[in-house]
């Protein structure tokens, strides 16, 4: 199995239990680079899909938490580099592993060996939130090579048209954005998020999970049954910060 298509089974292996794939987000280096194999292992083992952060001084998609984050891993000397020669001594984990990076660092590392690379250090897909579907041939050719997911983002002002496009081209799953504006914000999701969540799963030919500003039990439930799974991601960095146990705190969210 191709490692996109792993992505999309484990989580519509998830799914059919009848609670969505748990997705956790860690900003790689963050809060402790000396921490980052332990927190990757233990997520892998708790977590039905890892999303590793990759550090950038111009998050624009990320809140406050992620941009904090960001900060601090990058004043450790954090790199894609880096990343991805931890990913190699960590070895095979038992969830997929996706970096989410915004283009410049793929830029500047190399988009000719990044495929190559990534795939050696274990990693099954992308997430490019400021690289445009139609913009995105170079980096799909890479990572088409070896068979690496190209996750596509779509939100709740994506118009029709646009939205079938995106699900049609993505790869692994859509990410289906929650609202408008950054991570990390309003606790109460949107009222008319079911009814945007319905149609992103009516166009998407793979599973559809949902992220931005999931932190609850109680929001976790809401999704259940009009997504395949929830990408935690702010919650979850201010869990390392304190100190907790981030596996601890992903099951307990996950508990019936």
């Amino acid at each position: 199995m191709s490692p996109r298509a792993r992505i999309s089974e484990v989580i519509r292996a998830a799914a059919a239990g009848g609670e969505p794939a748990l997705l956790a987000y860690l900003t790689a280096g963050s809060p402790r680079r000396e921490s980052f194999r332990e927190h990757v292992r233990s997520l892998a083992g708790a977590a039905d899909v890892v999303e590793i952060g990759v550090p950038f001084t111009d998050p624009m998609a990320d809140g406050v938490t992620i941009q904090r984050a960001s900060l601090a891993a990058l004043a450790q000397g954090v790199s894609l580099k880096w990343i991805l020669a931890e990913l190699e001594q960590i070895g095979v984990v038992r969830a997929p592993l996706l970096l989410m990076s915004y283009l410049n660092p793929l830029l500047a590392f190399g988009l000719e060996r990044l495929g190559e690379r990534a795939a050696r250090a274990g990693v099954a897909g992308f997430i490019v939130p400021d690289l445009p579907l139609d913009e995105s041939s170079e980096l799909r050719a890479a990572l088409d090579a070896q068979q690496l997911a190209l996750v596509q983002m779509v939100t709740p002002v994506t118009e029709p048209q646009r939205l079938a496009q995106l699900c049609a081209g993505s790869q692994g799953f859509v990410y289906a954005v929650t609202m408008t504006g950054t991570t990390g914000g309003q606790v109460a999701l949107p009222e008319e998020l079911i009814g945007y969540l319905e149609r992103v799963r009516a166009s998407s030919p793979l599973p559809v999970c949902a992220g931005f500003g999931i932190r609850s039990r109680e929001q976790v439930e809401r999704l259940r049954g009009h997504v395949d799974g929830v990408v935690i991601g702010s919650a979850l960095v201010e869990v390392l910060e304190r100190g907790e146990d981030p596996a601890a705190w992903l099951r307990q969210l996950a508990c019936s």
